[in-house]
């Protein structure tokens, strides 16, 4: 019989009363917790453990939580979840576009926390079935490679990019279905609709992250195309190697 390891749930926040209620909270319903109080703290146990999930809270002394999360981005793909008192669509926002997958806004029901943990765990659990369907496919547009078995995106020149998990399931959607016309529910269902592309114009953050790191120039694309009304156009010739269909 495989032994069931409960998932590992990192908190980040300097409100110990709050550490301590979600830790209570999270470990009555399955879940393994280990608290920060802040940024410094959190690398240090980031060293010495795995973790499945990150709540961040982002209004912290020091180092707040947008800045941590630009610095997890760099070198993680850890779901994430920013958990603060700003409630403003601009910060949303600015969340998502610095990498964080969902955000919960204070004050919170531990249950609607809990559930969109386990949403993220899902969709973390979901995407290696997605690969193995594709059965190791690589696809190849505009001098791009890209490696689904490896979850591994090499520029024209052959340097590593690194992509979020929210830009990797966006750019699979787009190279299954190139030069068509997808508009943003389609996008939603076809990457996986993860929670971090659940709010408004959170398909138009993904996109333009996207952009950022695999267009010539950005502000005038020419691989991901803007369709007015109509939502978005990948324009490149994509050629699949290696794909099998498993039932």
């Amino acid at each position: 019989m495989i032994k069931q390891t409960k998932p590992h749930v990192l908190i980040v926040d300097d409100d110990q009363q709050i550490r301590t209620m979600l830790a209570r909270f999270l470990g009555e319903h399955g879940m393994r917790v280990t608290q920060a109080s802040e940024g410094i703290s959190m690398f240090k146990v980031m060293e010495t453990g795995r973790f499945d999930v990150i709540v961040l809270d982002v209004m912290m002394p020091g180092e707040d939580g947008f800045t941590l999360c630009r610095k997890l981005r760099a070198e993680s793909a850890i779901p994430l979840i920013l958990l603060t008192a700003r409630n403003s669509e601009t910060d949303r926002i600015v969340g998502l576009e610095l990498g964080a997958d969902d955000y919960v806004t204070k004050p919170f029901n531990p249950r609607e926390l809990l559930a969109r943990i386990r949403a993220l765990l899902r969709r973390a659990n979901a995407q290696p079935q997605a690969v193995q369907r594709l059965a190791s496919a690589t696809y190849q547009f505009a001098g791009w490679t890209l490696d689904t078995s490896r979850r591994s995106l090499l520029s024209p020149q052959g340097v590593l990019t690194d992509l979020t998990t929210g830009e990797f399931d966006l750019l699979v959607a787009f190279v299954e279905h190139p030069q068509r016309v997808l508009n943003r529910d389609q996008l939603l269902d076809l990457a996986r609709g993860r929670v971090s592309l659940a709010f408004d114009r959170s398909i138009d953050v993904q996109v333009s992250r996207l952009r950022r790191k695999i267009e010539t120039d950005p502000n005038a694309p020419a691989l991901i195309k803007t369709v007015r009304n109509g939502g978005y156009f990948f324009t490149a010739l994509v050629i699949s190697a290696g794909q099998v269909a498993l039932p």
